[in-house]
């Protein structure tokens, strides 16, 4: 008798441990100008972040440099592919 209840629970466990359901909180999908914008956001914080620990000694001038050139760059082809798809959508809105 307990070995069926030992049993049964294990089971029963298993089940729930394991049973595939569907997501409860499904977010919408992110369009890929959303996606960039939040990026950029990101890319702005971390240039702040990175002239901010500058500052405070934590980084040598080299380092910093090329950290901020590449944290630029980012922020420099994010906002151009954004420009783009704000212009085609403009284009299309008027078309």
């Amino acid at each position: 008798m307990i070995a069926a209840a030992c049993i049964l629970f294990t089971v029963l466990v298993l089940v729930y441990v394991f049973y595939v359901r569907e997501p409860e909180y499904a977010t919408p999908e992110k369009t890929r100008l959303a996606y960039l914008l939040e990026r950029k956001d990101v890319v702005y914080e971390n240039l702040r972040d990175l002239n901010f620990e500058f500052k405070a000694g934590k980084f040598p001038e080299r380092d910093y440099f090329a950290m901020r050139d590449a944290l630029e760059a980012e922020a420099a082809q994010v906002l151009a592919e954004i420009d783009d798809i704000e212009r085609s959508q403009m284009q299309g809105a008027h078309a």
